[in-house]
């Protein structure tokens, strides 16, 4: 565009140089050699730029013949450098396919028409066509070669590390993942990698730093970053809890700072806070969580956090934790532990029938046999919610990668994962409850009329009888309907249960039907 106005600018002047010498005629005279020659100005003037322009198209002339051998050799060397790219883009699409075949074909294609000094992506194709082929030994020469060169020196790494991860040898994976840290910490995989070697380490501080350098870069988000700094700081308190307890103290408050909901950094810092016999900042932590999500840890550390209470004030405040958070199973299983203890077996047990029906659990079971046998002393009773805790889903705790930990860790054992472990119920016991035939619901089965208007009841869990033997057994089998009808009509009589009931079978059904009853 600016030299097409350039261009209009010019030849726009040279119009007015021209209209102006024509209005003003005159004559040139110019003696040369004896003799003279008189011109006008306007002849003058075009013979000048005539001379001008033949003078210009004599120099671009000798100019192209002089540069017309590097001109040609250069069009056939864009030519073949096009050609080579052309190879080298197909060769790249084909190793994305999977096409190991001409991938190979059009890397050598490439290699012919390309210097690979000028094109490091001719190495990647190459690498990646050996991948292809299996060739898995050459594939980790090419990607060491690359780590001489600082052009290909992250992708020569990201490739050993690639490998490294194939053959399952983390120990190489990570170095190699470092090295590439070290170079460019903008790297997610580098960075992951670098940080879980940190945290196998216990090198919390160093892993701190990562994730700060993760969140400045943006790598992740800034909930994920606070996240993970709350996972390493409580890692760190954990670590310093008994070397350094005020180092301990500030990383678990910032750890419950960043993350108020995190139940592992709530407990660490309240209880470092109550160690430094601060309970009511303690306590406020505590709640704070509690609101959030509760936790047996947060109830069993709040319950205690004065030694010298009597049992009826833990009941308290339990209690209080109740109120804080309200129709939770851990909220009635905290206040049902502590009347345990107070011996208040009334609201022991039911704060424990209220946890089985809002959470039918294990542990639940196991809670209300405790009471019953430190209430009645009842082993049968106590048998029965045994064998129900048997069959009961479990009570949640801390999962990661098929790993079942009683106290929360920082890392998964299995895949070195940070903040792997979650809280939940473990699923090794699936189908648990279609065992336990006592909480199964049974259907409502609609009595058929009778010839003679009457209803007939329908026992479905009347026991089978035994065939009738050819000898004459009119009499037992008459013995045996009378008893089914008396078994009928004593299952009628009984009222039904009420809707809060928590389920446990009354002891006369035990013992009516003992083919229910299993031990464990």
């Amino acid at each position: 565009m600016i030299r097409l106005l350039v261009f209009l600018a010019v030849v726009f002047a040279l119009g007015l140089g021209f209209a102006w010498l024509a209005d003003r005629p005159g004559d040139m005279l110019v003696t040369f050699n004896g003799y003279q020659y008189q011109v006008t100005l306007m002849v003058a003037a075009v013979a000048i730029v005539a001379v001008v322009a033949a003078v210009m198209i004599v120099w671009w002339l000798i100019k192209s013949l002089w540069n017309s051998p590097y001109t040609i050799s250069r069009y056939f060397r864009v030519r073949r450098r096009d050609r080579g790219y052309q190879a080298l883009s197909t060769g790249m699409i084909a190793a994305g396919a999977g096409d190991g075949a001409l991938a190979r074909k059009k890397t050598k294609e490439a290699a012919k028409l390309i210097n690979s000094d000028q094109e490091p992506l001719i190495n990647l194709l190459d690498a990646q066509a050996s991948l292809l082929e299996g060739d898995h030994e050459g594939a980790r020469e090419k990607f060491e070669r690359m780590l001489d060169d600082p052009e290909m020196r992250l992708l020569g790494l990201r490739g050993l590390y690639l490998e490294a991860e194939r053959l399952g040898d983390r120990n190489a994976a990570r170095h190699y993942a470092g090295r590439a840290a070290a170079v460019a910490p903008q790297l997610a995989w580098a960075a992951e990698s670098t940080l879980e070697e940190l945290t196998e380490r216990g090198d919390w501080d160093g892993a701190l730093k990562l994730v700060e350098a993760q969140k400045s870069t943006r790598q992740i988000e800034r909930d994920a970053a606070n996240r993970r700094r709350a996972v390493l700081l409580t890692a760190k308190a954990q670590a310093l809890v008994d070397s350094d307890p005020n180092a301990a103290r500030t990383a678990a408050l910032e750890a419950n700072k960043l993350a108020p909901d995190f139940a592992p950094a709530a407990v660490i810092a309240a209880d470092l806070v109550i160690r430094q016999n601060d309970v009511r900042k303690g306590s406020k932590i505590l709640e704070a969580a509690w609101k959030v999500e509760p936790h047996p840890d947060i109830a069993e550390l709040y319950t205690h956090a004065r030694p010298g209470d009597a049992v009826l004030d833990r009941v308290n405040r339990a209690k209080k934790l109740q109120e804080l958070k309200r129709n939770h199973p851990e909220s009635s299983m905290a206040v049902a532990r502590a009347a345990l203890d107070a011996q208040d077996f009334a609201t022991a047990r039911r704060e424990a029938e209220a946890a089985i029906r809002m959470d039918r659990r294990e542990g639940a079971y196991l809670l209300l046999a405790d009471i019953e046998g430190a209430e009645t002393g009842d082993q049968g009773k106590v048998r029965q919610l045994l064998s129900k805790a048997v069959r009961a889903p479990r009570d949640p705790a801390w999962v990661a990668d098929g790993v079942i930990s009683e106290r929360w860790v920082p890392v998964s054992p299995v895949t070195g994962k940070l903040d792997a472990f979650t809280w939940r119920a473990p699923m090794e016991r699936l189908g648990q409850l279609i065992d336990s035939e006592t909480d199964l619901p049974v259907p409502a089965i609609a009595a058929a009329p009778a010839a003679d208007g009457k209803a007939i009841d329908i026992v479905p869990d009347a026991p089978a009888q035994k065939p009738a033997p050819a000898n004459g057994g009119e009499k037992d089998m008459a013995a045996a309907d009378a008893a089914g009808e008396a078994q009928s009509i004593g299952q009628d009589s009984e009222l039904p249960p009420l809707p809060d009931d928590p389920g446990v079978a009354p002891e006369e059904e035990a013992e009516k039907s003992p083919r229910r009853f299993r031990l464990f």
